[in-house]
Parts: structure tokens; sequence; C-alpha cells
């Protein structure tokens, strides 16, 4: 079992083939995992990638999972890592800060995604193909 699992879901309000182009830009994989180089081992077209992953520090594997579901798509993350060093003693305090600081870093980034592609789109809107809104929406609580 790898030393860091992490699992996260975000709901995208955009069409999945706008989701997929950008998991699928390597230009997006150096600033989702800087620390990391991506090597994908599994395209899976529409549905994400899966990618091998080794750095300074750590090597494993990152998957996103692409699932359409309610007029957008839900993207599933998984970061399965192991340090580089096996010398290094991991207590399980340090294990779960390092999980933590994972974890708020691609959520970060997921939620960056979420703006680019759903363009300024207020909840409660449909999304035309292009990804974008068709106008005001209707108000929400928080919007």
């Amino acid at each position: 079992m790898p030393l860091i699992e992490l699992v996260d879901e975000t709901y995208l309000a955009c069409q999945p083939d706008i989701a997929a182009a950008a998991v699928h830009d390597p230009l997006n994989w150096s600033i989702w995992w800087p620390e990391l180089d991506c090597t994908p081992f599994m395209d899976r077209g529409s549905v994400g990638v899966r990618w091998s992953v080794a750095g300074k520090e750590w090597v494993g594997s990152i998957e996103l999972w692409l699932e359409p579901v309610s007029g957008g798509v839900l993207v599933h993350h998984y970061q399965r890592l192991d340090p580089v060093s096996s010398g290094r003693a991991w207590s399980p305090r340090k294990v779960s800060a390092e999980r933590q600081r994972r974890a708020h870093a691609w959520k970060r980034q997921a939620l960056d995604l979420k703006d680019s592609l759903e363009g300024g789109r207020r909840p409660g809107t449909p999304i035309h193909s292009n990804g974008s809104s068709p106008g005001e929406g209707v108000p929400t609580l928080g919007g």
C-alpha cells in the first residue's frame, strides 16, 4: 500500500469533452503537480488519464477519471505515492501532514480548473455545448 493515498472529487459544470481536453494538456500537468514528472501510461480518452509520476521526493501514480453526470463532469482524482528515499523516517504525523498538504494543493488546482472551464457560469444556470452559460442565472443563496 502506498504511503500517501489521496482521493478527491470535484464537479465541473462543463461538457465532458472540454474537461477531457484540459486533462490531456501536458501544460496543465506541470501546473497541477509541479514537483512531479508525469508520464501517461493509460490514456483513457474522454474518461481520463493515468500517469506514472516521479520526482525528487516521490514516485507513484496519479489518475484523473472523468465521469459525465448531471450535465457536467465529475473529476475523480487519485494520488498513490511513496517516498523516493526509504531512508527517511515517516512518522504518522508527517504522513498525515504531507497527505493534507497534497490534498489542499490539488483542491486549489481543481477549483482553479473549475473557475476556468465554467467561465463565470452562475450556479443553477445550464451550460451550452461550448461550456458557457446562456445568461444571467437564477439567484441562489450565496450567488
